[in-house]
């Protein structure tokens, strides 16, 4: 899909031509898509291919006066990891500024009324760093949602252990892997922009860039903190269930040597034994003697097993 914007009186109007000083946004675009973009701006097919490849690592390219930014945005799947991120691309020249990936990251809902405030798509360098801004500011967002979900999860496994519940802490663990991850080469693109000078950046622009570095830092801070967290957790509640499974494996154990002791005598009697105060043809009162001295033996072995902390 490709989408064409440009900003009239602080709003950003949608429009079907594209024009000098536009923001032009490919959403998994078809090869037309792509084809007439790049015979109307004169950009370079590569810069504009690069993004749709969903392993592209974040990178700034620059070439004949044209900038490649790709950075990795947050995104909610469908999958059992609910968290993931995908390559976000940019692409600036002197005329146009144009947005790549292969899904609709919401950019237009996202800058659009009255959060479009101070957006002009005839600055690009600023319009970028905006963008970039939204998805850092993103991944905070998401990283506390991550953090509730543990929170609730955990309070499931303190009640009951299921596999489930531990499925979905391990998944979130690996949406945190993927989100450190990203956040460190968003951080590097970040740093290269700032000393780099491949932009050409006024004083506002660079204020902004720097508010932005301060909010990767802190995403990646919290990746790591609620990273290690889960994990933490994960290999408490695998110590607990090796525990609980050892409790379980004890009591089976000291039940099974309980009920083997009044099988084994009355084994012994069953093989024409004399029973005791017997006579010819059997005896009641022999019968509950043999019973009683199970029953004996039996609670003996449970003291026994009792002090042994079997039980």
């Amino acid at each position: 899909m490709l989408f064409v914007y440009q900003t009239i009186d602080d709003q950003l109007i949608c429009q079907d031509t594209i024009e000098k000083g536009c923001w032009i946004n490919l959403v998994n675009p078809t090869e037309a898509e792509l084809n007439r973009v790049v015979e109307t701006t004169g950009i370079d097919y590569d810069f504009i291919k690069y993004p749709l490849d969903d392993e592209e690592i974040p990178r700034v390219e620059t070439e004949d006066e044209q900038i490649l930014i790709i950075i990795h945005a947050p995104i909610i799947t469908d999958d059992d990891v609910i968290y993931d991120t995908i390559p976000l691309g940019m692409v600036l020249n002197d005329d146009y500024i144009i947005t790549v990936c292969l899904r609709d990251l919401n950019l237009f809902e996202e800058l659009q009324g009255n959060r479009a405030k101070g957006i002009a798509t005839f600055k690009k360098t600023r319009f970028t760093f905006q963008v970039i801004q939204r998805k850092t500011t993103l991944f905070l967002r998401y990283l506390r949602d991550i953090n509730r979900r543990m929170e609730e999860r955990e309070n499931e496994l303190h009640r009951t252990m299921k596999n489930k519940d531990l499925i979905y802490l391990l998944n979130l663990q690996k949406s945190l892997v993927y989100f450190s991850t990203s956040l460190r080469y968003n951080s590097k693109v970040m740093n290269r922009l700032v000393r780099g000078k491949i932009i050409k950046m006024y004083e506002e622009d660079e204020d902004l860039l720097e508010d932005v570095i301060i909010e990767n830092t802190q995403a990646i801070e919290m990746a790591d903190i609620y990273s290690n967290i889960t994990g933490s957790s994960m290999n408490s509640f695998a110590s607990l269930i090796s525990n609980n499974l050892s409790s379980v494996m004890k009591f089976l154990t000291a039940i099974t040597i309980i009920l083997a002791i009044p099988t084994m005598i009355s084994g012994f009697w069953g093989m024409n034994v004399a029973v005791p105060l017997g006579t010819e043809g059997g005896s009641l009162l022999g019968f509950l003697c043999i019973v009683l001295f199970a029953v004996l033996i039996s609670f003996i072995t449970i003291l026994a097993l009792k002090k042994r902390d079997m039980f």
